[in-house]
């Protein structure tokens, strides 16, 4: 759901109506509420309540549409056009977080420094590296959080960003920028993170590792193990895949878009262990993945 769609359904929980609009309309959501719960209905170009709608909207949206619009209130992001996705919202709510933390800060600094582009910045927090292009008042709410005054607007993915630690004893290459975010553990370790942008490995021709061991993590499907990990491996020959200890999700479940069905051969087999391969046959057969933030890293490192 979008801001208008979560604004509409608060609206008819305290007004019992609202105007429809093409939003509302083409609305998921609320189309499910209508046809499948019943508990919404449409007359006279108004989407209005019926019985059992209070109950199922307090239960399931109040208290995240009270969250979303606070922390957007709060921050000065609630405009009258707003169109945030809700997904957008949870991540700026998380960059938020992490900079009152200070675990943002490493990487922050990094930003400013490399001038990172629009669509760096893109790749680091959202779904790739095209999602915030076009996207204004969505760059201009991360430039807000993270406290930066302006990103580059050019194709330039030339960088990678490194968490380094006072005497690194191995490298990690990450697939997501997540654990760069949570930079307390790492260091306490002597782990130096790196990532690279997920596909965007053409930067790792010039990687010089400096004699340490480096490991590679990322997410357990189709795109990290069948696509990334064999480009990255003829980047850094000596580069080990790290053996996850995250918990399986559903692919149709979380909406994931990397999909096991594209799978056209077998050659990743020979780049995995024993335990490996039989973790990713099972994820296979279950249509499962593993997201590589719902690993704890250092158990990895100790395997």
């Amino acid at each position: 759901m979008n801001w208008i769609e979560l604004r509409a359904l608060n609206s008819i929980y305290a007004n019992g109506e609202v105007k429809l609009n093409d939003t509302l309309v083409k609305s998921g959501e609320i189309n499910f509420l209508i046809n499948s719960l019943s508990v919404l209905d449409t007359s006279h170009n108004k989407l209005f309540c019926l019985n059992g709608f209070t109950d199922i909207y307090e239960k399931d949206y109040l208290e995240q549409y009270n969250h979303y619009e606070t922390f957007l209130s709060d921050n000065e992001l609630l405009k009258p056009q707003l169109r945030f996705e809700e997904s957008d919202i949870k991540i700026l709510i998380g960059i938020k977080e992490d900079m009152e933390t200070g675990n943002l800060l490493p990487l922050r600094e990094q930003i400013i420094k490399k001038e990172a582009t629009v669509r760096i910045v893109s790749l680091m927090f959202f779904k790739n590296e095209k999602y915030l292009l076009g996207k204004e008042a969505l760059i201009n709410a991360v430039k807000k959080l993270l406290q930066i005054e302006e990103l580059a607007d050019d194709k330039d993915l030339q960088y990678k960003y490194v968490l380094e630690c006072s005497d690194p004893q191995c490298i990690v290459l990450c697939e997501n920028i997540d654990f760069l975010k949570r930079p307390t553990l790492a260091r306490a370790n002597q782990i130096e993170l790196w990532y690279a942008g997920g596909k965007n490995v053409t930067k790792l021709d010039y990687a010089n590792t400096r004699g340490l061991p480096i490991y590679y993590s990322c997410d357990w499907d189709y795109d990290g193990l069948y696509v990334i990990y064999p480009l990255v491996k003829e980047k850094i020959p000596s580069i080990q895949l790290l053996t996850p200890n995250g918990s399986p999700r559903g692919i149709e479940e979380t909406e994931h878009n990397s999909k096991w069905e594209n799978i056209k051969n077998k050659n990743i087999d020979t780049m995995l262990t024993p335990e490996q391969l039989s973790i990713m046959n099972d994820l296979i057969r279950c249509n499962q993945w593993i997201i590589e933030e719902s690993n704890d890293l250092i158990d990895m490192m100790r395997k």
